[in-house]
């Protein structure tokens, strides 16, 4: 067995590849494996670890790539800076992708890829049995090239200068996707939180164009509130919808549940 050529599944980058709308919640708040079953249970396809705002750990994060790795669907992790410290150790730990906040050129993408990839295109580290085959030891002529097609590099355009140079980021070789930062966007914009604004709907329309043009992705993100926009973006050509939190999602059901009663009353 250890001779045969690994297989590793990425259902997010599986869809991607067919045109299809890629769902994904985010991990921010629970603290166990329970959160990738309850991702795969509800039907999404990918299931990313946010480390840049909130308090997990990268034990913790491990713990659930593993599990998602288990229930089938994607593990990514969003990294809180983008060092070696942080990439090479959420991948060795179970992630299939690196999110990659506060990328501002295409130098800086490449810096991530070289990071998340194996020799010649990158400089990741071999580290022997990892989860992403079980544990098992495999030879890395097999495994380092099964990674390396498994993992996506996915940074975000979430400043002025990302957007301004959104053509050479998502041309760079080894990105696969590019994540729209709405929120930070917006401000950076001046214009924070108007989703409205036609700014934001020209900035999703270069995006778009450019990942379309370079053979790339979109994703949405940080519109969990506004499906309107995400149906609209979707419609333009983004495939990977970020849909919110797991803190957002628990708020909203126990605000939801609160009325319910209240209103008996009445």
């Amino acid at each position: 067995m250890a001779d045969d050529a690994p297989l590793l599944r990425n259902r997010v980058r599986e869809k991607l590849a067919r045109d299809e709308v890629v769902a994904s919640m985010t991990a921010r708040l629970v603290r166990g494996v329970e959160v990738a079953q309850i991702a795969a249970s509800a039907g999404f396809d990918s299931l990313y670890v946010d480390l840049e705002h909130g308090p997990l750990t990268i034990d913790v994060t491990g713990q659930i790539c593993m599990a998602a790795l288990a229930a089938g669907i994607t593990p990514l992790v969003r990294v809180p800076a983008l060092t070696p410290e942080f990439v090479g150790r959420v991948l060795d730990a179970g992630s299939l992708g690196i999110i990659a906040p506060h990328v501002h050129s295409a130098e800086e993408a490449r810096s991530v890829v070289r990071m998340a990839k194996f020799p010649p295109l990158g400089t990741r580290s071999a580290a022997g049995h990892l989860p992403q085959f079980g544990f098992r030891s495999l030879p890395a002529a097999l495994a380092n090239p099964a990674l390396d097609a498994a993992t996506m590099v996915v940074p975000m355009v979430e400043t002025l200068e990302a957007l301004a140079a959104v053509e050479e980021i998502v041309a760079v070789e080894g990105v696969d996707m590019l994540l729209v930062g709405t929120n930070d966007l917006t401000a950076e914009m001046g214009i924070p939180g108007e989703y409205d604004h036609p700014r934001v709907r020209d900035a999703y329309a270069r995006i778009i164009a450019a990942a379309r043009g370079a053979g790339k992705h979109v994703g949405i993100g940080g519109l969990a509130g506004r499906p309107d926009l995400v149906a609209e973006f979707v419609r333009m050509g983004a495939r990977y919808v970020s849909t919110g939190t797991d803190l957002g999602f628990l708020a909203a059901a126990c605000a939801a549940k609160a009325r319910e009663v209240h209103a008996l009353a009445r």
